[in-house]
């Protein structure tokens, strides 16, 4: 079994969706590393996820200085199952949010808080997208750390629709000093940027990841991605 080892640990890339499986083959939870290991090297049932080696602190053309603070991020609709995360496996999606949260200190990049199991915050991977409105390209430009509230916030329209926009709304006045009405404008002018780019069909542009080596799969056709919320 060819896995990474450290301090007897032989680590696994295992996906948050399959951390089930993985400990009904064998798999251990290392809580300070926040990661998953076999116990030992001869566990043919967790061959599947065994370790590839880490990705460098910044992905090649990564611009960290892109998209800093908390601001509401629409992802066109016609973008919508275009990310990141659907265009790579699951295992490189968990290689990439390790990643991430580490180089973050395991701290949400907006507000600076940490993960809390009593209230529910987790740190997330949100993507920050340049978008070139002359070649009609939708470009990965960062990845950012984020905690469940701020990336609530983020995607504001989703907050909408799950009734949390007050608390969203509320979150953003907190992290970024906006008043209720400056918060309200914000808002606004986030919707109308996103009906703005919504026309358009976007070229995915993942150059960031194929450069550090992951292999990205073409996203689905314009046809079958959904309309159905912003």
């Amino acid at each position: 079994m060819s896995l990474s080892s450290s301090v007897g640990r032989w680590w696994l890339d295992v996906p948050y969706a399959e951390k089930d499986l993985a400990k009904a083959a064998g798999a251990r939870w290392d809580a300070r590393a926040r990661r998953w290991y076999a116990p030992r090297p001869d566990i043919p049932e967790l061959t599947r996820w065994a370790a590839k080696p880490d990705l460098p602190v910044l992905l090649p053309g990564e611009d960290r200085s892109f998209g800093d603070g908390l601001f509401v991020d629409l992802v066109p609709s016609s973008c919508w199952f275009t990310n990141a995360r659907t265009c790579v496996t699951g295992a490189d999606w968990e290689r990439l949010r390790r990643m991430v949260l580490s180089r973050a200190g395991q701290r949400c990049e907006a507000c600076g808080r940490g993960p809390d199991r009593d209230t529910g915050r987790w740190l997330e991977v949100h993507e920050r997208w340049a978008y070139d409105n002359r070649a009609c390209v939708q470009r990965l430009r960062r990845l950012v750390c984020l905690c469940t509230d701020c990336h609530t916030a983020t995607h504001f329209g989703l907050a909408m629709l799950r009734g949390r926009d007050s608390e969203a709304l509320d979150h953003l006045c907190q992290v970024t000093g906006l008043t209720e009405a400056q918060a309200h404008e914000h808002v606004d002018a986030a919707f109308e940027l996103w009906t703005q780019r919504s026309t358009t069909t976007w070229a995915l542009d993942l150059s960031i990841l194929a450069a550090a080596g992951i292999t990205v799969a073409p996203p689905p056709p314009p046809s079958e991605r959904s309309k159905s919320r912003p």
